[in-house]
């Protein structure tokens, strides 16, 4: 049971999300927040001529959604390590709605698509592994004739 199976992925873009939140001021203001995650910091010139800005926003949320889908490619196992992932995904949603209830800082749009990508990784990752499960166990039609 390797430590990187057992964490969650998601715990990744909540932590920077933490560490940008909580740099600043100790009780940092949803709009101070919002402030520093809407600056540009990337400009990639396209074909087109136009040029594409990326927000450290925006880049928050492109790495929430490529850890979440390598998040539910992990959530297919059965073992001690999946079930240890999703309980710590569960924890790891109960800190961020917590967060996004009682911090002003976390009241962004930003932040509760992450908070809803850590609710889809646990609310999938239970689905999946109870699916696998009831199918290798052979649990539903067959055993009542």
């Amino acid at each position: 049971m390797g430590f990187f199976t057992v964490i969650p992925l998601m715990f990744i873009p909540v932590a920077i999300y933490n560490v940008i939140a909580w740099s600043g001021q100790t009780f940092a203001s949803a709009d101070w927040v919002r402030a520093h995650l809407d600056t540009d910091f990337i400009e990639i010139p396209m074909a087109s001529g136009a040029v594409w800005d990326i927000t450290p926003g925006y880049a928050l949320i492109s790495l929430s959604l490529v850890l979440l889908f390598f998040e539910l490619l992990k959530s297919t196992g059965t073992g001690r390590a999946a079930v240890m992932n999703h309980a710590f995904s569960m924890v790891i949603f109960i800190v961020c709605l917590v967060q996004f209830l009682m911090f002003p800082a976390f009241a962004t749009s930003i932040f509760f698509l992450i908070m809803l990508m850590s609710l889809l990784d646990v609310m999938a990752g239970f689905m999946v592994t109870i699916a696998a499960a009831r199918r290798d166990f052979g649990v539903g039609e067959g055993f009542a004739d």
